[in-house]
């Protein structure tokens, strides 16, 4: 990890670091970010009961943005690398820093219509996550930024066209961790924030966060490795089997069951546990469907899962 270079102090406020004439998220409009960015992420955050909701939608977004610029098909290495580290500093507080949104409006990273819309939010977005309090919104800052800074390590071995070779598990597991590891670790933290009665087991949880977080970067790693690999970027290590990986993602989806059980024992909302468990029923679901020799599951298998676990239909159709 990079040494970040500023970090916002307590109180911490929209004013206090910058974004004046920016208009404000409107209302709905958090969710319709969601809807054309992440299908997953539209579909589970509406599970979760304010002010959680909003946290993680908000959290989601920031993380959303980081991915846009380390994937960033239309840019070369140097100029990803570049965008995430301004992209950090920006993040964290350093006002006259904004050399990645020049950067967005002279040459867009992507073509996807959504990531474009959102990164044209950013100020906005920013914004209302700095909102949302001190506690979550510096959470939240720092673990953005860390995940920002683990994706520029990666970026930085990648070619000029994007490719990247794994060199072994830990590497892959290392890979995991900057990109959902960090998640689950900050989505444990917001949790506990904003339920105190989950501070007994914060470490029981914590242990159990970036395994959860592995577990559903493996099941995607596994089910685009083919169009991955064409696109040279080759997450399945040399020298590790693919029965290797599944046997670690399944090791992982158990941790992730046991983080679910530590919340239901722990008190945790109703709504929160589906949150949770819903996408390890998915990835579940989707490992077994590769083992099988099938690509991935059918909207109307997802729709089972989720009417399953949540006794509702999809809210966002």
């Amino acid at each position: 990890m990079r040494h970040l270079r500023s970090v916002p102090p307590p109180g911490v406020s929209p004013e206090s670091t910058g974004g004046g004439g920016v208009m404000p998220l409107a209302p709905g409009e958090l969710a319709s970010l969601l809807e054309k960015t992440s299908r997953t992420f539209a579909l589970t955050i509406p599970l979760l009961d304010e002010p959680l909701a909003t946290d993680v939608g908000l959290a989601y977004l920031l993380f959303r943005m980081a991915d846009t610029l380390e994937d960033a098909p239309s840019w070369g290495r140097d100029a990803r690398i570049v965008a995430l580290d301004s992209f950090g500093e920006w993040l964290m507080g350093e006002t006259e820093e904004r050399a990645w949104l020049q950067t967005v409006a002279d040459a867009p990273p992507s073509e996807d219509a959504g990531c474009l819309l959102l990164l044209t939010r950013a100020d906005a977005v920013r914004g209302a996550m700095l909102a949302r309090g001190a506690d979550v919104a510096t959470s939240v800052m720092l673990d953005v930024v860390h995940t920002s800074a683990k994706m520029a390590e990666f970026v930085s071995r990648q070619t000029d066209e994007g490719g990247l070779e794994l060199v072994d598990l830990p590497d892959l597991r290392d890979y995991c961790y900057a990109v959902a590891g960090i998640v689950g670790e900050l989505l444990t933290e917001l949790f506990i924030l904003r339920d105190p009665a989950l501070e007994p087991e914060r470490d029981a949880l914590m242990d159990l966060a970036p395994l959860f977080g592995e577990a559903l970067q493996l099941v995607n790693i596994l089910k685009d490795a083919p169009s991955d690999a064409r696109e040279g970027r080759k997450y399945l290590p040399v020298g590790t089997t693919r029965a290797e990986v599944v046997a670690l993602a399944r090791a992982d989806l158990r941790s992730a069951n046991d983080y679910v059980g530590v919340l239901a024992r722990a008190g945790a909302s109703t709504n929160v546990r589906a949150f949770c468990e819903l996408p390890v029923r998915l990835a579940e679901a989707t490992l077994d469907r590769l083992d099988a020799g099938a690509a991935k599951l059918t909207r109307d298998e997802v729709m089972a899962i989720f009417l399953d676990v949540t006794g509702q239909e999809d809210r966002t159709t």
